[in-house]
């Protein structure tokens, strides 16, 4: 089993060491026979960036496979949906414990959701490096 998650795309833009490519990104249903039949596929048109010092070799409009490792895939889904998760539900408990009303506690752990998603916006040059797609060469 490939550690790698692959998508097929195409070069929209080429500055300052940042390739975007465009890729569409298909749900399991979209390659199914009978999905125009069923309503339940889709597909998302979504840029990506690349950060490559070989821009030189790549042209817009080119088609390219972009990559990113599972570990990498990984990272992002517990930064964007698994850490807020946690944090809401935390909040959501001790909230309860100290106001004893169930709409304050609600309102306190979404509220603890800005300062996360404000540190992410920070810190978005840092998890940028880590979190990055490839092209195969």
């Amino acid at each position: 089993m490939s550690n790698k998650i692959t998508h097929s795309g195409i070069v929209k833009s080429i500055a300052d060491g940042c390739i975007k490519v465009q890729i569409v990104q298909t749900s399991a249903c979209a390659a199914c026979k009978v999905a125009s039949h069923c309503n339940a596929s889709e597909s998302k048109v979504k840029i990506v960036d690349v950060f490559t010092r070989d821009t030189n070799i790549y042209q817009i409009g080119q088609e390219v496979t972009v990559w990113a490792s599972k570990d990498v895939a990984n990272r992002a889904l517990l930064l964007g949906f698994g850490a807020p998760f946690l944090l809401l539900i935390c909040v959501l408990m001790i909230a309860l414990k100290v106001f004893g009303d169930e709409g304050l506690a609600a309102l306190a752990a979404l509220a603890s959701l800005v300062p996360y998603y404000l540190a992410l916006w920070v810190m978005k040059d840092r998890i940028q490096r880590q979190i990055s797609f490839n092209i195969e060469k």
